[in-house]
C-alpha cells in the first residue's frame, strides 16, 4: 500500500495554502519561538507532518508491516504486552553479598519480575577484594564478587530456574556467568534451563566506558567463547547484551546510540561466524540495551528504527533465514546523564516519562531510575517509587492495550525513517572504515560521540537547552534526601572471607585447573568457558583466573586520540 500521488499533491497544496492563511494571521497575534526545533542529531523539525512528508513510495507493509513479522518495526511479539508485560528489572547490587541479597528479596517482594546484578569495580576489572587497587572502591558502584562462594550467597534463597537475571559485566562476564552457571548446578538447575543475560559488550567499554582489561583481540575472543557456549549449553540465555545506553551516556545523540550500537553488533556476528557458527545458531539469543532520554517522541522512534534496521542488516547482509536471528531484543535504562542533583524529586518525572517512551517504543524490559541516583546509590524508598513507574504505566495508563499505539502517526514515521536512514549512514561509513574494531582504534567513534557530547554541553550552558532546575527554573534551597552509604569496613570482611577460601579450599586442584586455563588460552581456537567454570568450581578466585589471562595476553592501555 502506498500513497496516491494525486492525493499527496492535493495535501501538499493544502499545506501551502495554510501556512500563508491560517497560520499567518494566527503568527501576527501570536508569533512562535524565534529558535529552530531540531532533532538531537541536528535535523529541523517541520511544524506539522502529513503523508507528504512521507513521500509517494512509502509503503505501509514494506516500513512497518505487522508486529511480530519483518521488519518487525512495530514490534517483535505479536501480541506484544497484551500478552506479556515486559519485564521489570531494577539494577541493582551494592557493599557485600550478603546485603545485595536482602535487595533482591526485597525488590522480588514489592513486584519486581527480574533481577539485575550490578558490580563494583573491582569485580568488573578482575580484582580480588585484597588488592591493593580494590582499596576504597569495594562494594561502592556495586556487589563485590571474588568467589564461588560470593555468588551462593548473593542468591541464596532465590531459585534460578524461577528468575530472570541480568549481569551487567564485561571483561570478566566470563568468570561471572561460570559462577551463576555453578550457583544453577548445586541448587539443581541445569544450564539449559537458565535464563537471562550477561552483557558481554566489550567493544562499548573501548568506545565510552573504560572497564576492559585485555587488549581487543582476546576480548573480542572472550565475547565469541562465551556466545558460542551459550548457543551450544544455555539456549535460554542471552549471551550478549550489545550495549547503546553506555554510547548514549558518554554523549552520543540518538542517531549515534542507533549506530554505533548496531556497528558494535555487525563487529559480533561477524567474529562468530568467522570461528564457523551458522548465524541462526546464535543470532536469536542475541541482545540490545539502550537509554530513554527526555526527547520523548525521537526516543520512541528510535527504538522502532533500530528494531527495523537490525532485521534489514541480519536479512540482507548476513542472509539470516530465521525470524527470531532478525529479532532486535532490548533492555531499556532511564538515561542516568539526565538526572539533576538539583531538585532531586524532578527526577521522578523525567523517570516516568523516558520509561513511558521506552514501553510505547516497545521494550522487552526496563529499568527505571530512582530520583536520588545523581546524588547517591538508591534507597529502599526511591527505589520502589521506581518500580511503581514502571507499574502505573503498565496497569494504569492503558498504553499497553493495543500494539504500537502510535504507528501511522505522520511525525513518527518520519523520525523513525529519518533515524534508519541517517544510523545506516554512519554503518556504511564504519564498513568502509574496516568495522568497527578498526573505526574505535582510528578513533572516529569516540571522537563523534565527543563532539556530540560538547554540543550538547554548550546548549545547555548558552540557555539554548534547559534544563528544569537547572539553568532555569532555579530555586535556592538545601537538598534535603536521604543518601545510602556504603560502610567502607565490608571490604575486611571480603579480605576474610578470602583468607577462610584460600586456607580450606584445595589450592592443588585450583593450580591444575588454572594451569588447563592457561594452556587452553595459548592455542587460539579452544573455548575457554569449560576452563574457566571448571576454575571456579575448584574455588579459584575472581583475580586468580583472570591474572592467568593477563599473563598470556597483557593489559591494554587505550592510545592518546587528538
Amino acid at each position: 500500500m502506498t500513497f496516491d500521488v494525486e492525493k499527496l499533491k492535493k495535501i501538499k497544496e493544502e499545506e501551502k495554502r495554510w501556512e500563508e492563511t491560517t497560520v499567518k494571521k494566527f503568527l501576527e497575534k501570536a508569533p512562535e519561538r524565534k529558535e529552530k526545533f531540531m532533532t538531537d542529531d541536528g535535523f529541523e523539525i517541520k511544524r506539522i507532518y502529513t503523508p507528504a512528508d512521507l513521500g509517494e513510495n512509502w509503503d505501509y507493509l514494506e516500513k512497518l508491516g505487522f508486529p511480530g513479522e519483518y521488519p518487525f518495526t512495530r514490534g517483535v511479539y505479536a501480541t506484544m504486552y497484551r500478552g506479556r508485560i515486559w519485564t521489570m528489572r531494577q539494577y541493582a547490587g551494592y557493599a557485600t553479598a550478603e546485603e545485595s541479597n536482602k535487595r533482591y528479596k526485597y525488590l522480588l517482594s514489592q513486584g519486581q519480575t527480574g533481577l539485575s546484578v550490578a558490580f563494583d569495580l573491582p569485580t568488573q576489572l578482575g580484582y580480588d577484594s585484597d588488592h591493593p587497587l580494590a582499596e576504597g572502591e569495594v562494594g561502592k558502584v556495586g556487589v563485590a564478587i571474588d568467589s564461588l562462594w560470593d555468588m551462593r550467597i548473593l542468591f541464596d534463597g532465590i531459585p534460578l530456574d524461577k528468575v530472570s537475571t541480568s549481569m551487567t559485566i564485561n571483561a570478566t562476564a566470563a568468570n561471572l556467568l561460570a559462577m551463576y552457571i555453578l550457583v544453577a548446578e548445586e541448587q539443581g538447575v541445569p544450564q539449559e534451563k537458565l535464563r537471562g543475560t550477561v552483557q558481554n559488550d566489550i567493544l562499548k567499554e573501548y568506545i565510552a566506558r573504560g572497564t576492559y582489561i585485555f587488549p581487543p583481540q582476546p576480548s573480542m575472543r572472550l565475547t565469541t567463547d562465551i556466545i558460542m557456549y551459550c548457543a551450544e549449553n544455555v539456549p535460554k540465555w542471552n549471551p550478549i547484551s550489545i550495549s547503546g545506553y553506555h554510547i548514549r551516556e558518554a554523549g552520543a545523540n540518538a542517531v549515534q546510540e542507533v549506530a554505533f550500537t548496531l556497528a558494535d553488533g555487525i563487529e559480533y556476528v561477524k567474529a562468530v561466524i568467522e570461528r564457523g557458527m551458522d548465524v541462526d545458531k546464535f543470532a536469536p539469543r542475541l541482545s540490545f540495551f539502550f537509554a530513554a532520554h527526555n526527547n520523548f517522541l525521537e526516543e520512541i522512534a528510535k527504538f522502532r528504527a533500530a528494531r527495523r534496521l537490525w532485521a534489514y542488516i541480519m536479512k540482507e547482509w548476513f542472509n539470516a533465514k530465521n525470524p527470531r536471528s532478525m529479532m532486535l531484543r532490548f533492555h531499556t535504562q532511564t538515561a542516568g546523564s539526565t538526572l539533576t542533583a538539583q531538585q532531586p524529586e524532578n527526577n521522578i518525572i523525567r523517570v516516568a516519562i523516558q520509561a513511558l517512551a521506552a514501553v510505547l517504543g516497545g521494550t522487552q524490559s526496563l529499568h527505571t531510575n530512582s530520583y536520588d541516583e545523581a546524588l547517591s546509590l538508591p534507597t529502599e524508598k526511591s527505589v520502589r517509587i521506581a518500580l511503581r513507574t514502571q507499574q502505573i504505566i503498565a496497569y494504569e495508563s492503558g498504553v499497553v492495550d493495543t500494539v504500537d499505539p502510535l504507528g501511522g502517526a505522520y511525525y513518527i514515521e518520519w523520525l523513525t525513517d529519518h533515524i534508519f536512514e541517517e544510523a545506516l549512514k554512519y554503518i556504511e561509513k564504519i564498513q568502509k572504515m574496516g568495522g568497527m574494531m578498526r573505526a574505535i582504534e582510528r578513533g572516529y567513534v569516540q571522537k563523534e560521540i565527543a563532539e556530540a557530547a560538547y554540543k550538547y554541553q554548550k546548549e545547555i550552558e548558552e540557555g539554548k537547552r534547559i534544563i528544569v532546575g537547572v539553568n532555569k527554573f532555579v530555586t535556592d534551597e538545601p537538598i534535603e534526601v536521604e543518601i545510602l552509604k556504603v560502610d567502607p569496613s565490608i571490604r575486611d570482611k571480603q579480605i576474610e572471607r578470602l583468607k577462610k577460601l584460600r586456607s580450606e579450599r584445595d589450592n592443588k586442584k585450583v593450580e591444575e585447573a588454572l594451569d588447563k586455563l592457561r594452556n587452553a588460552a595459548e592455542k587460539e581456537d579452544e573455548n575457554l568457558m569449560p576452563y574457566i567454570i571448571e576454575a571456579h568450581r575448584h574455588l579459584a578466585t575472581l583475580q586468580e583466573v583472570t591474572d592467568v589471562l593477563r599473563e598470556i595476553w597483557g593489559e591494554y592501555r587505550a592510545p592518546l586520540i587528538f
